[in-house]
């Protein structure tokens, strides 16, 4: 039995409530809770709405963490349509292309169903029915404040004009691709929020909002961000530089609040291989494989762990997620070349 059939027969003996349970358990926080399970019920496939901004440094929250999120909304019964938004300044085109084919066969080689996936080029779905896109844009910006978009600013004393139309243009883009549910991560709330706002008044089905948790960098309290090479795990890395990026993670002994090794292991480790196995000397305890969360935070809380040895068994599982990856890239060709023309563009551009 194909991994598709075998998809298709959980998702025929899955109920309504068991699917809500599998697409809630990506949530953070869901906006519009008491709308899903009705909409479950009378919806087998509703359309799931995901986006992507292809980048040359793909770290670890966008490879793993997307795959594991899709594979989980197909589980439920969704169709998933993951919207490539390309950035409005973006002018080479043709890169933009090669690189997202590159974080396709990243998704691949971790096992994402692609088969169950829609990928839209975004600036083919405006061109192609631009008098619809434009006239919807501008209606949403029509509709809200400066200063509500200017709060979604990182930086909103430096702001161009040009940056205030970004999160219009998102929300737009969920509407235009009519969707049912949203999954998102949770930096993108107010956009999201917009678009349920908008739906209302015109009188239109609201999409459901899944805000899933975003991932930190190893430097405490930083944002994961593709500009922290030094300091986040990139889909590329080697077993050598996982090991000494995890070495420098910030992981204070018995502390759980805000300790990133235990992140990676709750939201990478766990959804990934279903158990996290602390690796050691007979003399420090010995081996020890856990099967949830729950029990793993009270050992580590209580002392019974030592930050060392839960930073080596978190090098050795990430690693061995990797692998699949580092193994596409190796033995098969398109990818391989793919993979260089990435690391070219990623040569002149670092950023």
């Amino acid at each position: 039995m194909s991994a598709s059939e075998e998809l298709s027969n959980t998702m025929a003996v899955m109920t309504p409530e068991e699917r809500l349970a599998t697409v809630l358990s990506i949530a953070e926080e869901c906006i519009g809770e008491d709308e899903l399970l009705p909409l479950l019920h009378v919806k087998h496939n509703p359309v799931c709405y995901v986006d992507f901004e292809p980048s040359c440094r793909v770290h670890i929250a966008q490879g793993v963490g997307k795959a594991i999120n899709v594979n989980r909304m197909v589980r439920a019964g969704c169709k998933v349509k993951i919207l490539v938004a390309v950035q409005k300044t973006a002018k080479d085109l043709d890169k933009v292309r090669t690189i997202s084919r590159y974080m396709i066969e990243i998704w691949e080689s971790l096992g994402m169903n692609i088969d169950k996936v829609e990928f839209i080029w975004s600036p083919e779905q405006i061109n192609n029915r631009a008098q619809e896109y434009w006239p919807l844009v501008m209606d949403i910006a029509r509709r809200n404040k400066v200063e509500r978009l200017m709060r979604l600013q990182l930086n909103p004393a430096h702001v161009s004009a040009t940056k205030l139309l970004d999160p219009i243009m998102r929300c737009a883009d969920i509407l235009f691709t009519e969707v049912d549910i949203c999954l998102v991560g949770i930096d993108q709330r107010e956009e999201n929020i917009m678009a349920r706002e908008y739906c209302e008044c015109m009188g239109k089905n609201k999409p459901i909002i899944l805000l899933h948790h975003m991932l930190t960098s190893f430097k405490e309290g930083q944002k994961m961000s593709k500009s922290n090479p030094s300091l986040d795990i990139f889909m590329d890395d080697s077993e050598g530089l996982v090991k000494l990026k995890i070495n420098k993670a910030f992981c204070p002994i018995k502390i759980v609040e805000g300790n990133i090794c235990l992140e990676y292991i709750e939201h990478i480790v766990f959804p990934s291989l279903e158990k996290f196995e602390i690796v050691r000397h007979e003399s420090h305890g010995g081996s020890r494989t856990y099967l949830g969360m729950e029990e793993f935070v009270a050992d580590y809380h209580s002392g019974a762990l030592h930050p060392r040895d839960v930073k080596n068994s978190l090098a050795k599982a990430i690693n061995d997620i990797l692998q699949p990856v580092r193994d596409h890239f190796n033995k098969n060709n398109e990818a391989k070349v793919l993979h260089n023309i990435v690391k070219e563009y990623l040569a002149t551009n670092p950023a």
